[in-house]
Order: structure tokens, then C-alpha cells, then sequence
């Protein structure tokens, strides 16, 4: 559904505020009659869509929708509607964030009491782990998964001499030292910036390529002493150093200007990201096409749908789920609008594998994202991921924004990991 997640990381630092809980419909108590239900989703993924795709099949439902506001605000109001306040019927929490809720499964309807327990093996194992407790209970279904891609403006290529066709380019850069030899490339031949920031187009796609992050398979916290962590952190900063970045922190008003003016040649593409290009240049239709990150694979974002236990109306809500997430469902919605399915059985369907996207020039979308994610060796998410992706995304954004120096990058940003998990 997506994605964005974006991550809790960069969306806690990135998205603009949305509406409170409760300002996006109606206000009364009728979530609690016959198919009414009422949804709370974070914003920048145009989750109406889903749910006005929903109510055409389903007349007789009724969904009331509210974008709380970013994916980490959303599971701040999740949190306080937990502790006492009112729950909506179905809430999506993106995947950085599941685990602080995973601490309390009882605050959650067990969706095998529902059907989930036939709908479990269709979701990628990895996937599926998540949101299951160790006693089988499970608390929340995928919706997505992020692989991830640049993606990158051919005129501008064209312009600054470079090649233009995907696979030329996705050669260029099968590293990431590949990837800024050809920003400097650009940049000295057009004088302008390459790519529109590092904190998120570099760090944020290169520490989720490892086969660790924050935590250990033992569930130990290591983000100050995995290397892979420290390799991406310090690649961002070298990426800086090469002077080709235009600064401009992801989703911000001067990103969301700049991918339209052509301020910056590249963007990270996770999958989810490809609704966000479109919706904020329109006008650039056709002009973008989308090359295999370097290093070949990856995965960012992936969120989870989720019934809180003091629900009026989780049968209405289940039944969303059931249709909307189900393999055919979540191959609907990737036609749509572009999230890659969790469900595997569709990665060898011909729609899928077909799917070309005319915005991104006929990028052949389904089979570059599915390649992305299946080699991928996914790591242990734990419970403080979100709040560590944060400060090290903050922190960097802060070199960016020349308020830290990048010889003090490092110690900065475990200072303040430090003191966010003592807080």
C-alpha cells in the first residue's frame, strides 16, 4: 500500500504534517454499524486511492480515512489512542515502527482468529515474520515492499553528455564510488547538482542493502559497531564531499519544486517513491527513466495493516485486509500505482513481470523491482530501529546543512542515538 514507509527514520525528519487523528471523517460513533469502519494511514502514499477502489466494489462500505500525518506521527497517535484514547478499526504502521508495538501484542486483534492463519503463506517468509509473535499470533499483515532503484532524468543525461539508456547507465554505477564518478561527470559538465541529497538517496538506500543494521540476529544493538553501518554512513559523506548534491532534503518544499525544475538529475527509487515523482512533477512525464541501484539490490520501506484490539468494527476492517492484501489485491495496487507485492506467487505473473510504466520512459517497473528484492538477505528489525535510523539521517542532514562538520559526523550521530534511546 504504500510505501512510502518511507521509514520512520527519514519520515520522522522528512514528510510534512498531515491532519490529526479523527479530522479526516466524520467524528460521530458509527464506525460501529454494519460495514463503516474507520482507517488511520500516514500521508504522501495516497491511500484514497486504495480506499476509494475499495468502496466502488464494495458500495455498501463505508470507510472513514484519515492521514494522520508522517509514518512516525501516526504511530505516535497510535500509541496515545492505545493508552486509552479512541482506536480506529484499522491503522497502517510501516515497518520501522512495528516492533515498538510488537511489545504489546494484546493491545491487538490476533488476525488468525479472523482468517489470517490461511492467508500467512503467501507472503514472503521475512516478511511475514515480522508482525507474527512467538507463540503464532499475528498482528498485522504486509502491504508492500520497497525494493529499491534510481531513478534519473534521461533530458538532463542527454545534456551533460552521459548516456541515456537504462542499461548503459545501471553499468555506470554498479558500485556506489560508480555512481559518484558519474555526479561529478554531471556536474562538470553542466555546473549543476546530480543528486538531490545524500542523506536519503545515498545513506538511507546503502545501510539497507546490508545483511545487518541496527540490531544482530541475536537481537543485540550493534549500530556502533556494524561495520556495514559504518560503511554507508561514511560512503554518505564522501558522496557529500564531492560536491554533488543539491541539498534538498527528501519530501521538503524545495525537493518537491527542484524534481519539477530539474534541480538534481537522480532520486532514490525505492518502489513506493514512483507515486511521489509523478504527483509532484507531473510535467515531467517521460523525461525520467529508472536504472538498477548499485550494488544490484536492496529493500527500503514495507508497512503492515493492523486492527487495534478495542476496535467497533474489526469484521468491516478484516474484510478490507483480506481483499485488498491478497495476492490478486496487492498485484492490483502495484499495477496502480507502482508498491511491489510481498505476495511471491506474483512475481513470475505476466501483468507484473510486464508491467512497463510510460512516465519513466516504459521502464520495465515489474521486473527491475522484483529482481531488487529477491536475492535480498533481510535483517533483524528491532524495536529501536526507528528512533537510530533518525538521528543517523538527522545527523547527516545536518552536514548537508552545514551545521556539523563531517570529521565530527560520526561521534555527533552516536551521541545522539545515545541519548534518543536514553529518552
Amino acid at each position: 500500500m504504500k510505501r512510502v514507509i518511507m521509514a520512520a527514520a527519514v519520515a520522522a525528519a522528512l514528510l510534512a504534517s498531515g491532519c490529526t487523528p479523527g479530522s479526516g471523517g466524520g467524528g460521530d460513533d458509527s464506525g460501529s454499524s454494519g460495514s463503516t469502519f474507520e482507517f488511520w494511514s500516514f500521508t504522501a502514499i495516497n491511500q484514497k486511492a486504495d480506499v476509494d477502489a475499495y468502496m466502488k466494489k464494495h458500495p455498501e462500505t463505508r470507510i472513514k480515512l484519515t492521514e494522520v500525518g508522517s509514518t512516525s506521527e501516526t504511530a505516535q497517535a497510535l500509541t496515545a489512542a492505545l493508552a486509552g484514547g479512541k482506536v480506529p478499526d484499522l491503522v497502517l504502521i510501516q515497518g520501522d515502527d512495528l516492533p515498538k508495538f510488537m511489545q504489546s501484542p494484546e493491545n491487538f486483534v490476533d488476525l488468525n482468529t479472523l482468517g489470517a492463519d490461511k492467508m500467512t503463506g503467501d507472503y514472503l517468509d521475512w516478511v511475514i515474520k515480522q508482525p507474527t509473535t512467538p507463540d503464532g499470533k499475528v498482528i498485522g499483515i504486509p502491504t508492500d515492499v520497497g525494493g529499491m532503484a534510481i531513478a534519473y532524468r534521461k533530458d538532463l543525461f542527454e545534456a551533460a553528455g552521459l548516456p541515456t539508456d537504462r542499461a548503459a547507465v545501471s553499468k555506470l554505477w554498479t558500485t556506489w564510488d560508480g555512481f559518484t564518478e558519474v555526479g561529478r561527470k554531471y556536474v562538470q559538465a553542466t555546473g549543476k547538482p546530480f543528486v538531490d541529497n545524500t542523506p536519503t538517496s545515498v545513506f538511507f538506500q546503502a545501510v539497507n542493502q546490508g545483511t545487518e543494521r541496527y540490531y544482530d540476529s541475536a537481537q543485540n544493538l550493534v549500530y556502533d559497531r556494524n561495520p556495514q553501518v559504518r560503511a554507508a554512513f561514511d560512503l554518505t559523506l564522501k558522496v557529500f564531499a564531492a560536491g554533488i548534491s543539491a541539498k534538498q532534503t527528501s519530501f521538503s518544499a524545495g525537493w518537491t519544486a527542484g524534481m519539477g525544475k530539474g534541480d538534481f538529475a537522480v532520486v532514490s527509487a525505492p518502489s513506493w517513491m514512483l507515486n511521489s515523482i509523478r504527483t509532484n512533477a507531473p510535467g515531467t512525464a517521460g523525461k525520467w527513466d529508472i536504472a538498477t541501484i548499485p550494488g544490484g539490490s536492496g529493500n527500503w520501506g514495507g508497512s503492515f495493516l493492523a486492527i487495534p484490539k478495542r476496535a467497533k468494527n474489526p469484521e468491516a476492517a478484516w474484510k478490507y485486509i483480506a481483499d485488498m492484501q491478497s495476492p490478486a489485491g496487492q498485484l492490483d495496487h502495484f499495477l496502480m500505482q507502482g508498491s511491489l507485492p510481498t505476495t511471491p506467487s506474483v512475481y513470475t505473473d505476466p501483468k507484473l513481470i510486464g508491467k512497463t510504466d510510460p512516465f519513466f520512459s516504459g521502464a520495465p517497473i515489474g521486473k527491475i523491482y522484483t529482481e531488487s528484492v529477491v536475492n535480498i538477505k533481510p535483517f533483524y528489525i528491532g524495536l529501536n530501529d526507528a528512533a537510530i535510523g533518525t538521528e543517523l539521517l538527522n545527523t547527516l542532514t545536518s552536514v548537508e546543512q552545514g551545521k556539523v562538520k563531517p570529521d565530527r559526523a560520526w561521534d555527533t550521530a552516536m551521541t545522539n542515538v545515545k541519548n534518543a534511546l536514553r529518552g
